[in-house]
């Protein structure tokens, strides 16, 4: 993490938030601010921001090149404030700005919750073996709560077109792709096209609250391994609830891999279960046997290269805030290789 600063910090004025901030929750600052920006996110900025004696998390999109439709800080602040009632552990919301004349983006701030997000293999291993299986067990449990939720009740009904939801993800990725190239993608595309040709049917019973980058590393775990929140909500919507089991998957597979640790390491960690292993442990938990997972794997895969190939278009523009950006363009081809051989079962 960086240092606390209380100016020059890039994409957020200060000044600027306090004067609207107090237009929302009168007298909740009661020092000067100061902030710093919180390490490890290639997407949304966090920051960390206090005044000496409370402390708040403010998160707004990246600077320079942003999709259309990734990004959304109001969608973000909608799903979380929705399911604060739930089994789904998030932190309290506070505040959202849709003006972008106050930081030169949309932004929220929330509850800072007392957990860290485990980015690396020896994060886990430092806990140990029979911990780390403990935590990855709740990882699932948690999301399974998610999928749980009944999306009316929580007030989130009208929050996605859940019917023909796997159509629009291979569409509007592609369409993601063609925004962001930094150069052709041949292996992409035919990926793309093999996605299109197979689209599976709908079934309603997997139906429910998606997150849309489910994983480790976008969930606060505490010291006694509990996961106190799941964040980075961005993505949010109602579909296909396969897609985060999908996309958790992946990311732990390409752990795995060579080149994975572009990514993330987590899943290289002793005790951190199998993918076998996590399909059951979803089936027990959800009470609903996920079935063959090929045609969601693939996806998850175009979804991932799409987002790194967005991530390094705009580090290639200097529009990146943060370190380890260098190296995010290197693991396209593989995630993309992997992808296809997924639907080649």
């Amino acid at each position: 993490m960086g240092e606390f600063a209380s100016a020059e910090i890039p994409g957020l004025d200060l000044a600027a938030f306090r004067g609207w901030y107090d237009t929302q929750r009168p007298g909740e600052v009661v020092g000067d601010l100061s902030a710093r920006l919180i390490a490890g996110g290639k997407s949304n900025l966090t920051y960390e921001v206090t005044d000496g004696t409370s402390w708040w998390i403010l998160r707004r999109p990246p600077l320079g090149h942003v999709q259309a439709t990734a990004h959304d800080m109001g969608r973000e602040f909608t799903a979380m404030s929705a399911l604060a009632d739930t089994a789904v552990p998030v932190p309290a919301m506070f505040a959202h700005c849709a003006d972008p004349e106050v930081l030169g983006a949309p932004f929220y701030v929330m509850e800072r919750i007392e957990g860290i997000a485990i980015r690396s293999a020896a994060e886990l291993e430092a806990r140990g073996a029979t911990r780390t299986a403990a935590i990855s067990q709740r990882l699932i449990e948690v999301l399974a709560a998610l999928h749980a939720v009944d999306p009316v009740a929580v007030g989130l009904g009208e929050f996605g077109r859940p019917q023909g939801f796997l159509e629009r993800q291979v569409r509007r990725w592609g369409q993601q792709l063609e925004g962001s190239k930094t150069q052709e993608r041949p292996g992409a595309e035919e990926l793309h096209r093999a996605l299109t040709a197979s689209i599976p049917p709908e079934d309603p019973s997997v139906l429910g609250i998606v997150h849309g980058d489910y994983r480790l590393d976008n969930c606060l775990v505490d010291s006694s391994d509990q996961i106190r929140a799941v964040v980075d909500w961005e993505m949010a919507t109602l579909g296909d609830t396969r897609t985060d089991l999908a996309l958790m998957l992946v990311y732990d597979q390409l752990s795995e891999s060579a080149g994975g640790d572009i990514v993330s390491d987590v899943a290289k960690a002793a005790g951190y279960p199998s993918r076998r292993d996590q399909l059951a442990a979803y089936g027990v938990a959800s009470g609903r046997e996920p079935g063959d997972m090929g045609w969601h794997m693939g996806l998850a895969y175009f979804k991932l290269a799409v987002i790194l190939e967005g991530i390094h278009y705009r580090y290639l523009k200097g529009q990146t805030v943060g370190a380890g950006f260098d190296r995010i363009g290197e693991g396209f081809d593989l995630i993309v290789a992997a992808g296809l051989a997924e639907l080649e079962g």
